[in-house]
């Protein structure tokens, strides 16, 4: 349960303010299918799939290593336990082929990725965006915010120009200083640090809400985070395993949208 806002919010984007998944499914395809043209397309009917294991993704690149996971029927349970060496693994293959993609490494499905997303916005700007929806209540809550004395950051690995871009469309002018994304290339907690001492706000009055576990476990293993406020978003994508494992680990609490978006 949520109390007095705190003197600084820290958010994810992806999960917790913004839910891309149809358009991760649309991009990843898209790059999926260009990458490996010479063998079968992914089929839309594996969109649900895709949906179910996105938890496992860390930064958009490896968006379109799963979707070829999944095409190649690797199981759900492999990918859940093991997407780590499974992304190894796939960019191994992929580097083997001097035919069709030699020396290929994720810096270069980062760049295609992106490319390819450029392009659909600068083509299609209108169907880009019907495949984002905010949460509920999600836009109204931040202008609230941004309206406050709390000072609020988002601390993502999605492009600053994509957030900034939805989030202008959806009404919110949002301060790019406060805005720490996929190009500062560091561990969140690093930019938590960061805002921390940048502000001298006090660890205890900070809320850091983010919807992927291993993010927040990674702050309880810095000393000087300790008294940050770690909150699971339930409502982004992670696994019920993962919530459930709050239970033994008080540290981190789960956070539900209606308390968020209400307190």
């Amino acid at each position: 349960m949520l109390y007095d806002t705190p003197a600084l919010i820290a958010l994810d984007f992806d999960g917790v303010i913004c839910d891309g998944i149809r358009e991760y499914f649309q991009v990843s395809k898209r790059v999926h299918d260009l990458i490996w043209y010479y063998e079968n397309p992914a089929p839309e009917t594996l969109e649900p799939q895709f949906i179910k294991l996105r938890p496992v993704i860390e930064t958009g690149w490896e968006m379109p290593l799963l979707l070829r996971a999944i095409n190649l029927k690797f199981s759900d349970e492999h990918i859940l336990s093991e997407w780590p060496e499974i992304t190894q693994h796939l960019l191994y293959v992929m580097s083997l082929d001097t035919i069709h993609h030699p020396n290929f490494q994720k810096q270069e499905l980062s760049k295609l990725l992106d490319g390819i997303r450029d392009r659909w916005i600068a083509e299609d700007l209108d169907s880009w965006l019907s495949l984002h929806q905010f949460y509920g209540g999600m836009i109204d809550k931040l202008s609230r915010l941004l309206r406050s004395p709390t000072q609020v950051y988002i601390i993502s690995t999605k492009e600053d120009r994509f957030i900034s871009q939805l989030l202008a469309l959806a009404g919110i002018d949002f301060p790019s200083s406060n805005l720490f994304g996929k190009e500062v290339k560091q561990p969140k907690y690093e930019t938590l640090r960061q805002i921390l001492k940048e502000t001298n706000i006090n660890p205890e009055n900070t809320w850091f809400i983010e919807d992927r576990l291993e993010a927040l476990e990674l702050v309880t293993g810095q000393p000087d985070l300790d008294q940050v406020n770690l909150y699971l978003a339930d409502w982004g994508y992670n696994t019920a395993k993962a919530r459930d494992s709050l239970k033994s680990n008080p540290r981190i609490k789960l956070l539900s949208l209606e308390e968020f978006t209400s307190c």
